[in-house]
């Protein structure tokens, strides 16, 4: 290639005329050699990059069907008094709604039930320019009406854009200065395979050359998703303290989640906008002196010293089946089935309430729950014990403050600081005797609960939550290793 391009010194050499001379059947031989040149210096590339705009599956599909605003003017002209109704029984229901809302951005309004146009023939002119400019593609993007282009731009799957790169070479004075006698074209292998080890054809064979001192590509391997990792350190952080993880479902009784932490049956949490009832199951059986225990708690504090919340107390409201709202439904079940053990337990598992999503909420999230039940825990034992985790975690800043929730007493809320401020992560506190006692539990019980998504975002430095299940692939190979 070079030898060929000394003998034309002004000429701008183009891949065709590169193939053609040197007698070469893959563009990928001229492109390498091309740019093996240029990498030290002898020939110089010039690259000019081609945009043009070609139908895609929706504008192919329009293309031979008519554009979906077309075929329902169409429609509309074609029936005196057309409504709504009328349009949904004559097209798809995939079609109707959003060709009403096409005709209605071009001047065809609902007017009592009836489809009207004011200008009738301005809707047909527009119609006639987006048929027009699709039936013009494939075609280069600046020679394409601007307006026409951002308005196919955001109908889905109509055109797609494909770029075209053509390349040039022409030779520099130090390729000029390279002798020609020397310039030899000789096949190289630049691959060892099988083949070529099965036979002898490598013993005479000339192997290419790699400068090893280049910068190397750095490989795509395989890595933890950052919730995945955090959740498994957690996981470890707890098992090295000596707990234990417990597991469990996620359907639960309202009982289960809410009675038996002594949660009024009027309290706000438990309503549709808080938590996910199901329809299946509706309801959830559960024993009768078991839920006799919780109504005596409930009503009147049964044998506590509690006064109770008073008022009903309703065994269908028990039985419901739900999402669980938080992981504390299935300690308080361990609890009931083992109250004589002492025991340390964990659990880093999946949560559901009816949040709006937001930068800050999730419908679906994790929660870290933890538990130490044993005769003689205290206040002073739990606040250690979350200043140990957070410490192990990476935050030795930890702080507790008074918080009130409905079945701890007393009740802290934990906060640790990160970038010179205090942010709160979760909450914990004692059981109140009115959950622990019904149950037949004697020791006190030392509990804590935290989001796993906002501890996340405190250790991938984020703002915004649903940062963390979008399937950014740059992003998530730019994580740190957890």
């Amino acid at each position: 290639m070079l030898k060929l391009m000394q003998s034309e010194s002004s000429k701008n050499w183009s891949l065709e005329e590169i193939l053609s001379a040197c007698d070469w059947k893959d563009q990928a031989i001229a492109v390498g050699a091309g740019l093996g040149l240029s990498n030290v210096g002898l020939v110089n590339i010039e690259e000019t990059v081609e945009t043009v705009i070609r139908l895609s599956s929706q504008g192919t599909s329009a293309m031979g069907d008519g554009l979906l605003e077309s075929r329902l003017w169409s429609w509309i002209c074609d029936n005196e008094g057309a409504d709504m109704a009328s349009l949904q029984q004559s097209f798809e229901r995939h079609e109707a709604g959003p060709g009403v809302g096409l005709l209605k951005r071009i001047g065809v309004q609902l007017s009592g039930g009836k489809f009207v146009a004011q200008e009738p023939s301005q809707v047909e002119k527009v119609i006639s320019e987006r048929s027009n400019f699709l039936s013009n593609l494939p075609n280069l993007v600046e020679n394409l009406n601007s307006e026409m282009l951002e308005h196919f731009r955001g109908r889905k799957g109509f055109i797609e854009n494909q770029d075209t790169t053509t390349r040039t070479w022409n030779i520099t004075q130090l390729g000029l200065s390279v002798e020609s006698e020397l310039l030899i074209e000789k096949e190289m292998v630049a691959e060892i395979t099988p083949e070529l080890l099965q036979s002898d054809n490598w013993k005479d064979a000339e192997f290419r050359s790699f400068d090893v001192t280049l910068e190397s590509a750095t490989p795509r391997t395989g890595r933890s998703h950052p919730m995945q990792a955090l959740i498994e350190r957690i996981r470890n952080i707890f098992l090295e303290m000596g707990f234990s993880e417990l597991v469990e479902d996620y359907v639960q009784t309202a009982g289960w989640n809410m009675d038996a932490l002594f949660i009024p049956q009027d309290h706000p949490a438990r309503e549709m906008q808080d938590t996910f009832y199901l329809d299946n199951p509706a309801k959830m059986e559960l024993p009768d002196e078991v839920m006799d225990l919780w109504s005596g708690i409930h009503k009147h504090g049964g044998d506590t010293g509690s006064v109770g919340w008073g008022g009903d107390f309703s065994k269908d409201t028990s039985q419901k089946g739900l999402l669980r709202t938080h992981t504390t439904v299935n300690t308080i079940q361990y609890l009931a089935e083992n109250p004589s053990k002492p025991c340390r337990m964990f659990t880093v598992d999946r949560v559901f309430r009816k949040e709006a999503i937001d930068r800050t909420h999730l419908p679906e999230f994790h929660q870290i729950e933890g538990i130490i039940m044993e005769e003689g825990a205290n206040l002073q034992m739990l606040v250690a014990t979350l200043k140990t985790f957070y410490h192990k975690m990476g935050y030795p800043e930890v702080r507790v403050r008074p918080a009130y929730f409905p079945y701890t007493e007393p009740s802290l809320e934990i906060e640790v600081k990160w970038r010179g401020k205090w942010l709160e992560l979760g909450g914990a506190g004692i059981f109140r005797p009115e959950v622990t006692e019904p149950l037949g539990i004697t020791s006190p019980v030392l509990a804590w609960g935290m989001g796993l998504e906002r501890l996340a975002m405190l250790v991938l430095g984020l703002d915004d939550i649903r940062q963390l299940y979008i399937s950014d692939l740059e992003w998530l190979r730019n994580q740190p290793i957890i």
